[in-house]
């Protein structure tokens, strides 16, 4: 049964100098790199965070057919002027271009986008679906803004009418010295953070503003929404004047977003199955990073509750619908990027800060 897995990340190999204070690539052999922040480290990375050929020989180790590859969220630069990240988008979103370019039926590009400028962000975002991206990712969060901001719902609108699927992924969690131990801001940070957006676009009427045409997934398994989807229908019920800011209650509005499956656990994939529904769920990895899941789709694989239609759902056909694989709802775009924005055309050698 073929695979499509629509949560993995890429970081290129090198990029332009981006400024002081900035990610920038410290390689440490053909095969190694560490991603720094300034100065300080922030993830070691193989290669197969930019070598098509690497990710190609691991999907076919694992049988998945299709990639969603997407930005690594260090490099949204949410904090800087929409202009600065509007800038770095454009250099990231090319670069994706080349490293899915040797296997462009297989490797699927998402695009990054200036999202605390919505007007640079649609437009950016127009331009990917032009060159060839089939999505775009986008964090959770802008600062304190949370997805139902007005300017992302702009985006949000301008993404549902232009057939582009979303795909929300935490980041820049919390931090205290209690979270600093045993990677406690990923184990609980994350699941928080995600919880916390699925939320805002409900209670926040992201939802009644948006067209139901809106293609839009949240990664790792919605954070905590499915075990507390009980208690926030409560609170809603029960605390009216506080919550019910929605048009209806949280549970009329399952069904309008897809959450991944790395959840790790059957009993945990159940519960997310049973609440979002088996049409709203997909595989999902977080390739290639360590917190991730090698082989992909194994808890699928290990779901002894789902027959063979189910299992076909979760595992390709309904990333199929939400990629809009099979009714050609993407543009389809020779990749050529000789004339970018950029300055990085094919075959260039990008400059890698040291």
């Amino acid at each position: 049964m073929d695979i499509i897995d629509v949560h993995t990340h890429f970081v290129p190999s090198g990029w332009p100098e981006l400024g002081e204070g900035l990610p920038w690539l410290r390689l440490d052999s053909e095969r190694e790199a560490m991603i720094m922040v300034g100065s300080q480290p922030f993830r070691r990375i193989g290669r197969e965070c930019w070598s098509a050929e690497d990710r190609l020989a691991d999907m076919d180790a694992d049988g998945v057919q299709i990639q969603v590859v997407s930005p690594t969220p260090v490099f949204f630069s949410y904090d800087l002027p929409g202009s600065e990240a509007a800038k770095i988008s454009r250099i990231f979103n090319d670069l994706a271009l080349e490293i899915c370019s040797p296997a462009p039926e297989r490797l699927l590009p998402f695009a990054q986008v200036p999202l605390q400028d919505p007007d640079a962000a649609c437009r950016e975002l127009s331009r990917c679906q032009e060159m060839g991206h089939r999505g775009v990712e986008i964090g959770n969060h802008v600062g304190d803004r949370d997805l139902d901001d007005a300017g992302v719902v702009t985006f949000l609108q301008h993404a549902a009418d232009i057939g582009m699927p979303v795909f929300v992924h935490p980041w820049d969690m919390p931090d205290s010295p209690r979270l600093q131990r045993w990677m406690a801001r990923w184990l609980t940070g994350m699941p928080a953070e995600t919880h916390l957006s699925v939320i805002s676009m409900i209670l926040g009427g992201t939802f009644d503003r948006v067209p139901d045409s809106l293609r839009i997934c949240f990664a790792h398994g919605g954070g905590s929404f499915a075990f507390w989807l009980g208690r926030f229908e409560n609170a809603w019920h029960r605390r009216p004047d506080i919550i019910a800011t929605s048009q209806q209650p949280p549970s009329a509005y399952v069904g309008r977003f897809s959450v991944d499956s790395v959840v790790f656990d059957p009993a945990a994939l159940r519960l997310l199955i049973d609440t979002v529904g088996i049409e709203q769920v997909m595989v999902g990895s977080d390739y290639p990073y360590p917190l991730g899941e090698r082989p992909v789709a194994d808890v699928v694989r290990r779901s002894t509750f789902l027959d063979s239609a189910e299992r076909e759902l979760v595992m390709g056909a309904n990333a199929r619908r939400f990629l809009g694989l099979d009714n050609n709802v993407q543009n389809s775009h020779a990749v050529d990027i000789g004339d970018n924005e950029t300055g990085i055309g094919r075959g260039d050698q990008a400059v890698l800060s040291f």
